[in-house]
C-alpha cells in the first residue's frame, strides 16, 4: 500500500512539473521582425510581445535581419516550438510565401503587418499602413514647403520591399503635378541611414543646387539630414516617413519639416489581437488585407508623437 501512495506521489509531482511546460508551448505566440536597430521595428515587436502578454501568450521575438532564409529558419523555430500564431514583419514580398505557407501547413496562422506579400489566402491577416495615401500625404507637405518649386533628391527604400516602390509611387503622383518641382537624383539606400548618409553625400557634391530631400523612410531621413548638417546645408528641406522618435526630435529642433506616422505600435497589437480572435473564435472577422491610415507630422502635433502613436 505504502509503495503504491509513493508511486502515486511521484506521478502527481512528475504531472505538476509537465503542466506549466505544455501550458507554455500550447499558449505560444511568435514575434518576427527586421532588426531592432531600427526602432520602427523595435516599437512592432514591443507592442506585439506586450500585448500578446496581457492576452495570456507566452512570447518568443526572432529578428531576420531582413535576410529570407534566415526568416526561413525562424520559421523553422517557431513550428518546432509549437507556436499557436505567427507575428510577422517580413523579409521580402515574394522570399516569404513560402515560409508563411510552410507555417500554415504546419497548422500555424500568420498575421502579417507593415509589408505584403505577393499571394493572398495563406496568411490570415495582412494589415499595413497605407503607404500610397501617407505618401501623398508627405508629398503634399513637401510640396508646399519647396514652394511649389526647386531641384529635389528622392531617397529610395530596399527595392525588394513593395512599400518602398508604393511610397515612390504616391510620392510622385503628387509632386509630377508640378512642373517647376525636378528630381536631379533618385537612388535607393535600403532603408539604411549609414548608405543615405553616403548617398547624400555623393549627390550633394553632384547637385550643390538642390532645394529638398524627400525620404522613403525617417532612418534615411537621418541619414540625409546628418550628411546636409555635416556639410553646412541645413537650409534644405527634408521629408521623412514612419514617424519615428528621432525624427520628431529633429523636428522640435527646427531640423527635418516633417514626416508621415505610420502607427507601427497599434498595427502590431492589431496583428496580436486579431490572432487571439482567430484562435479562440475561429475567425477574426475581418477582411485579409487591411489598410491603416497614416497621419502627417509636422511642428504643430509633433509633440504629440511617442513611439509610433499620437497621445
Amino acid at each position: 500500500m505504502k509503495f503504491s501512495r509513493f508511486l502515486l506521489s511521484v506521478a502527481a509531482t512528475a504531472a505538476l512539473l509537465a503542466a506549466p511546460i505544455a501550458a507554455s508551448a500550447a499558449d505560444l505566440m511568435a514575434v518576427i521582425t527586421p532588426s531592432h536597430d531600427n526602432p520602427f521595428f523595435k516599437s512592432e515587436a514591443e507592442g506585439a510581445s506586450l500585448r500578446a502578454k496581457e492576452l495570456g501568450y507566452d512570447v518568443i521575438v526572432l529578428v531576420h535581419d531582413d535576410d529570407p532564409n534566415k526568416q526561413s529558419e525562424l520559421f523553422d523555430t517557431a513550428i518546432a516550438r509549437g507556436a499557436k500564431a505567427i507575428i510577422l514583419d517580413n523579409a521580402g514580398a515574394d522570399a516569404t510565401v513560402a515560409a508563411v505557407k510552410k507555417a500554415k501547413d504546419a497548422g500555424i496562422p500568420s498575421f502579417l503587418i507593415d509589408r505584403e506579400i505577393k499571394e493572398t489566402g495563406i496568411a490570415v491577416s495582412q494589415i499595413v499602413s497605407n503607404n500610397y495615401q501617407g505618401a501623398q500625404l508627405g508629398a503634399e507637405e513637401f510640396v508646399r514647403l519647396m514652394g511649389e518649386k526647386g531641384n529635389y533628391v528622392e531617397l529610395v527604400g530596399r527595392e525588394a520591399d513593395t512599400n518602398a516602390g508604393i511610397r515612390s509611387s504616391g510620392y510622385h503622383d503628387i509632386i509630377d503635378q508640378y512642373p517647376d518641382m525636378k528630381m536631379v537624383a533618385q537612388q535607393s539606400a535600403n532603408w539604411s541611414q549609414t548608405e543615405a548618409f553616403e548617398k547624400m553625400e555623393s549627390i550633394l557634391q553632384a547637385n550643390p543646387d538642390i532645394k529638398g530631400v524627400i525620404s522613403g523612410n525617417d532612418t534615411m531621413a537621418m541619414g540625409a539630414w546628418a550628411a546636409l548638417k555635416a556639410a553646412g546645408r541645413d537650409d534644405i528641406i527634408v521629408v521623412g516617413f514612419d514617424g519615428s522618435n528621432d525624427v520628431r526630435d529633429s523636428i522640435l529642433e527646427g531640423g527635418i519639416k516633417a514626416t508621415v506616422l505610420q502607427p507601427a505600435y497599434r498595427q502590431a497589437q492589431w496583428a496580436v489581437e486579431q490572432a487571439h480572435d482567430y484562435l479562440t473564435k475561429g475567425s477574426t472577422g475581418k477582411d485579409e488585407k487591411q489598410l491603416m491610415d497614416c497621419v502627417l507630422i509636422t511642428i504643430d502635433n509633433a509633440p504629440k508623437l511617442e513611439t509610433f502613436a499620437l497621445k
